[in-house]
């Protein structure tokens, strides 16, 4: 069987785009270890994840197109902000779909993206701004679980316990995090609240990021992110995927990088966010309510899978 794709990438997060809008081509009880298969470096196409554009499958948000999204390791994830904006741009240049805003169904729920082109092609989408919906906070909504701390209470730079080889030899034994929901489930790790530093994490990341991923406080695993503070408009992030790990940019994470900072009063209401592939421009409006987040995507190639 010969599968048809097109190889994506947002920020260096990159993507593989399967378009089901005529008809399911990967069986649904097949697409999480399809997606493991073919996302492996080295021995297949590679990619971080896998991104199967669809028809919506429900009325409720009156929605344009559905999007599906698989991390490397065969698990699917609810919403991802560089997957997003890579499946825009291919549904509004490579399908009939040339609704702008664009209203796409994830299992996130109803998300709105807004296309901005290219100044000398209006065909070509330069930008994606992602309406990223209300973030939230309450445990029960990450699901996160701490036996003396109610579900619907807030877990915001708070400490959790930890017991980590590389924290351990730096005299560390809990690290305040605050953690959101936006779609997906992630935890923020501020530096200058730890008394870390961004050569400590780089140094331990594969470690750390793997550790606080699967932390028993977490049920359902975790996306994890490590913020610099540089000033009030401008972060740093290095990023843990969950079910995927080290990844040069996030935008769900970067959405709730950013939303949790400015709850904490440690940035304003529009940031740059520098992730390791790239910039992402983030806005907290309506009181932190509504966040968008804007940056670009790129279409790398198009190929055919053969003898699967």
């Amino acid at each position: 069987m010969n599968l048809e794709f097109t190889k994506m990438h947002a920020l260096g997060n990159d993507y593989i785009v399967f378009n089901e809008l005529d008809g399911i081509i990967v069986p649904e009880e097949l697409k999480g270890e399809f997606s493991n298969k073919i996302c492996k470096r080295g021995f297949s196409v590679g990619a971080d994840g896998v991104i199967f554009v669809q028809v919506p499958s429900t009325a409720d948000y009156d929605a344009d197109v559905r999007f599906r999204i698989f991390n490397s390791d065969g698990s699917e994830a609810e919403m991802c902000g560089n997957g997003i904006r890579c499946f825009s741009k291919y549904v509004h240049e490579r399908t009939n779909f040339k609704n702008n805003p664009l209203k796409v169904q994830s299992e996130g729920g109803l998300r709105i993206s807004e296309m901005e082109f290219n100044e000398s092609n209006n065909e070509v989408v330069k930008n994606v701004r992602v309406y990223m919906g209300n973030p939230k906070y309450a445990m029960k909504d990450i699901p996160m679980i701490i036996e003396e701390i109610g579900e619907d209470l807030e877990f915001m730079n708070l400490e959790l316990p930890v017991n980590c080889e590389c924290l351990k030899k730096i005299g560390k034994e809990a690290l305040k995090l605050s953690v959101a929901n936006v779609g997906n489930p992630h935890t923020v790790i501020i530096l200058q609240e730890n008394d870390l530093n961004v050569e400590f994490i780089r140094k331990n990341l594969n470690e750390l990021g793997a550790y606080m991923e699967c932390h028993s406080a977490f049920p359902e695993k975790i996306n994890v992110h490590f913020i610099n503070l540089l000033n009030e408009k401008e972060i740093q992030i290095i990023t843990w995927e969950r079910g995927a790990g080290y990844t040069t940019a996030c935008g769900t994470g970067t959405t709730s990088s950013v939303a949790i900072c400015e709850k904490l009063g440690k940035t304003g209401c529009k940031v740059l966010a520098h992730l390791d592939g790239g910039d992402l421009e983030i806005e907290i409006m309506n009181n932190g309510n509504d966040i968008y987040m804007k940056g670009g995507a790129e279409i790398s190639y198009d190929g055919i899978l053969k003898n699967l």
